[in-house]
């Protein structure tokens, strides 16, 4: 058993604990409390106590490791003992309007290096899980990325916020329909990245995401064999990266599709 098993297993329990009490707000999501954090920003009732009760279970389990959530913020970023990446409920603008494209995301990062990931989407009961030292699975399955080799093999999600401007998306749609590829977006990037890992897409570009919503999908893709850019930096913790996913025989040209957005922000 590796080192990390306590943790992937405690992971395991609060990521479908946390997908049980998610759902059962959005069994309600009409007389939710939604407070606005910006254009196209938003965070309920749902996502804070979803939140707390993610980290309430973690550090009480292991009380040394720090804690980065998008909700509740950061705690001892430095511990040595490894971060846990957190983001209750990614795909807020679905869940607050009735569509089931938002899944529970959380990662732990250890002395820097990303070593596992699980991302939980309660309305269809998937979990998707793997990392460094655990195989890539969605609901215990083993699964792998699309082998096609062009972009017209299959469908690209392209990611975008209100962080990217449209001079920035519009040349990257541009490109990608030029490549002869298709696009899809649903609102959540850590399902799109998994959707990439299982191979019900070929690939994803997004000029900018945040840590807490692509990591433990990122840990996944890993697993799973995708072609991942190298996303986990210092400074991407907090202020988040360009980032790229697919199959490896179409990575290249999904590069070349995001093209200069993709230079770290």
């Amino acid at each position: 058993m590796h080192e990390l098993q306590p943790r992937f297993d405690k992971a395991h329990e609060v990521t479908l604990a946390a997908g049980r009490l998610a759902l059962d707000y959005f069994g309600r999501f009409d007389t939710l409390e939604i407070q606005s954090k910006g254009v196209q920003d938003m965070a309920s009732e749902a996502d804070l106590a979803t939140e707390q009760l993610i980290r309430d279970e973690l550090l009480q389990a292991f009380p040394n490791d720090g804690f980065l959530g998008e909700e509740t913020g950061r705690l001892d970023l430095d511990s040595t003992e490894g971060l846990w990446v957190v983001d209750p409920i990614d795909g807020t603008q679905p869940f607050v309007n009735g569509l089931t494209d938002w899944c529970v995301s959380i990662a732990f990062v250890q002395a820097g290096i990303l070593q596992f990931g699980l991302v939980y989407r309660p309305a269809t009961d998937e979990l998707f899980e793997g990392g460094r030292w655990f195989a890539a699975t969605r609901n215990g399955r083993p699964i792998s990325p699309s082998q096609a080799t062009s972009l017209s093999e299959g469908l690209t999600y392209l990611g975008a916020s209100p962080r990217v401007g449209p001079d920035q998306v519009v040349p990257v749609l541009d490109r990608l329909l030029h490549a002869r590829g298709l696009f899809i977006r649903y609102g959540s990037g850590a399902l799109g990245l998994c959707d990439v890992a299982c191979g019900r897409i070929i690939g994803y570009v997004e000029a900018h995401i945040n840590a807490w919503d692509c990591l433990g999908a990122v840990a996944v893709l890993e697993a799973a064999g995708a072609r991942v850019s190298d996303y986990l930096t210092p400074v991407s913790l907090l202020k988040g990266n360009s980032i790229v996913a697919g199959g490896p025989a179409v990575f290249d040209q999904l590069v070349e599709v995001l093209g200069t957005a993709a230079q770290q922000r």
